[in-house]
């Protein structure tokens, strides 16, 4: 039994994707996925919010709500193709931003998507991820490296607040460029913060997204690193696997190694999230002992 629950990017509907949907859809359940996530990025609420390489190509919000519409459309003629043979899930990747939160909600309740993976990709208004530059760019506008970490989980916050999606996405993005990321999580600041957020993930009942992305770029790390994972297992917060798919030849990119580490930091799979706890996850078992404190969740050198 395998399971993903983000995935699915196509060149379709996403412009820096390099497979079509269909051809996608056909990749995980050729590799046996008995259950996987839909998960477009949404569209932007403005022209602001648009990405580098869409601005570059010209494209228009209102297109692009439509080009989400259309994409919609298909994974649900994808989702009745395939029925009887895996269960698709039609969601789609979120974004953080001034106003982003009513338009999540509109777009969830307008195409009746199935979950949300809940993502941040911008930091005081820009986009961090996409290159170095863009990264740099993020630091200036908030003061330095440790403030970038800080605005960062606070802006996740704030989505896991108002959103309460059903996928975290890749936890500790903001890591992507900052090569000694192992430090700056352990600044006590930061580190307060990804035992905050943790605890609201929790509380919330989510799901954190084991994203093999990392490792597919290059990364010695999934998402979350390492001290992340076992502070979630402490708080018994289940993981379920984000290949995070923009091509075929990701789709269920080294799942048995991610498998393999999850199991053998403690971990268990089988069923247990979603709507009637019918999506396989790894599961949690939380630390004994009367719960957890800040101690138990204290930073390691």
């Amino acid at each position: 039994m395998r399971a993903c629950l983000h995935g699915g990017h196509s060149r379709d509907f996403c412009d820096h994707a390099q497979d079509p949907l269909a051809a996608l859809v056909a990749a995980y359940v050729r590799q046996g996925f008995s259950l996987f996530a839909l998960t477009e990025h949404m569209p932007p609420l403005s022209n602001r919010w648009r990405y580098p390489d869409e601005v570059a190509l010209g494209r228009d919000a209102a297109w692009m709500a439509g080009r989400f519409a259309a994409y919609v459309a298909e994974a649900r003629r994808l989702q009745a193709e395939y029925a009887g043979q895996a269960t698709i899930l039609v969601g789609m990747e979120s974004e953080w931003y001034e106003h982003a939160g009513a338009w999540i909600e509109q777009l969830r309740a307008w195409h009746r998507l199935d979950l949300v993976v809940g993502s941040v990709h911008h930091v005081a208004g820009v986009c961090f991820d996409a290159s170095p530059q863009g990264y740099a760019q993020a630091m200036a506008a908030v003061g330095g490296l440790e403030d970038l970490y800080l605005a960062y989980f606070d802006a996740q916050l704030a989505m896991l607040e108002a959103v309460r999606p059903e996928v975290v996405g890749h936890f500790d993005l903001v890591r992507l460029f900052d090569p000694d990321f192992p430090s700056t999580l352990s600044r006590p600041a930061v580190w307060a913060r990804v035992v905050r957020n943790l605890t609201a993930v929790r509380d919330l009942g989510l799901v954190l997204d084991a994203n093999v992305a990392a490792w597919r770029k290059g990364a010695s790390e999934i998402y979350p690193c390492s001290s992340i994972v076992e502070a979630a297992k402490t708080l018994g917060i289940p993981f379920a696997y984000g290949d995070d798919a923009h091509a075929v030849e990701h789709v269920g990119f080294r799942y048995a190694d991610l498998d393999a580490l999850l199991q053998g930091q403690g971990f268990t799979f089988g069923q247990g999230a979603g709507p009637q706890g019918a999506w396989p996850v790894w599961h949690a078992t939380p630390a004994t002992g009367g719960g957890w404190s800040g101690s138990t969740l204290s930073r390691r050198a």
